[in-house]
C-alpha cells in the first residue's frame, strides 16, 4: 500500500465532479463538497439520482447531467469523485482521463485507481480530525471515528470548543508581535484553562492564555 501525504484541500469555488447520485455515497460526497464551497457537477441517470440530490439540482445548488460518464467529462474539473463504482471499465476510463488531465481522483474503495483517498472525518466546530488506514481498512477508520466522536470514551475533542478563543488570541499575538514558538503555544494551553473555559468564564481563560504568551515573549527577550 502507498503511504499517503496527509493534507486538506481548499475546494472553494473550484469544480468538483461526482459520478453517481445514489442516496448514500453519492449524496454524502456531494453534500461535503458543497459544505466546503465547491461548485459541484453531478453525473447520474434520472432513474438513479436520489430525491435529495434532485432537489438540489432543481434549486440550482448543483449542476446535474442526466447520464453516466463519457470521455471528456472531466474537462475543467479540479477534483473528481466516483461514487458509483459498479463498472470497472468506467472506473478505469475515468482514471485514464484524470491521469491525462492531471486531475485529483478518488474512486471509492478502488484504491489502485485513486490519486487521493478520503479519510474518516471527525468535526467539532472549526476542528477537523482525519483518520486514515491508507485504504487498507475503511471499517477500522470508521470505527476509530465513532469512538473519537463519543465524548464518553474520548475527551480530546473538548479542546475543539476553545477553537474560536485560540484563534482570536493568535490574531492578538501576531498584532503585538509576541515571540512565541509553536511548542510554547502548545504548553500555554492548559487543562486548568480548559476547565475555566468550560465553566463559562471565557474571559478569564483568555486572560490566562495571553498572560502565558506574554511570559514566553518576555523570556525570549531576556
Amino acid at each position: 500500500m502507498p503511504r499517503y501525504y496527509g493534507m486538506y484541500l481548499d475546494v472553494k469555488d473550484r469544480l468538483g465532479i461526482v459520478f453517481g447520485g445514489d442516496a448514500h455515497e453519492g449524496e454524502r460526497k456531494v453534500k461535503y463538497l458543497l459544505e466546503c464551497g465547491a461548485n459541484v457537477k453531478l453525473f447520474s441517470p434520472d432513474d438513479e439520482i436520489s430525491p435529495a440530490l434532485r432537489t438540489k439540482a432543481d434549486a440550482g445548488e448543483i449542476e446535474w447531467i442526466d447520464r453516466k460518464y463519457q470521455n471528456g467529462d472531466l474537462a475543467g474539473s479540479w477534483i473528481v469523485i466516483v461514487a458509483d463504482t459498479s463498472s470497472m471499465e468506467t472506473n478505469e476510463a475515468i482514471s485514464k482521463e484524470a491521469t491525462e488531465r492531471n486531475i485529483l481522483l478518488n474512486v471509492m474503495d478502488v484504491t489502485p485507481l485513486c490519486t487521493w483517498i478520503a479519510p474518516s472525518l471527525i468535526q467539532r466546530n472549526e476542528v477537523t480530525v482525519a483518520v486514515s488506514t491508507a485504504g487498507s481498512s475503511p471499517a477500522l477508520a470508521r470505527r476509530l471515528r465513532e469512538r473519537m466522536s463519543d465524548e464518553e470514551n474520548c475527551q480530546c475533542l473538548r479542546w475543539a470548543d476553545m477553537g474560536p478563543l485560540l484563534a482570536d488570541v493568535r490574531v492578538e499575538q501576531r498584532a503585538r508581535d509576541l515571540k512565541v514558538t509553536p511548542n510554547e503555544w502548545a504548553v500555554s494551553i492548559t487543562d486548568q484553562m480548559l476547565e475555566i473555559f468550560e465553566s463559562g468564564d471565557s474571559d478569564k481563560a483568555r486572560a490566562m492564555l495571553v498572560s502565558a504568551l506574554e511570559e514566553h515573549d518576555a523570556a525570549s527577550k531576556a
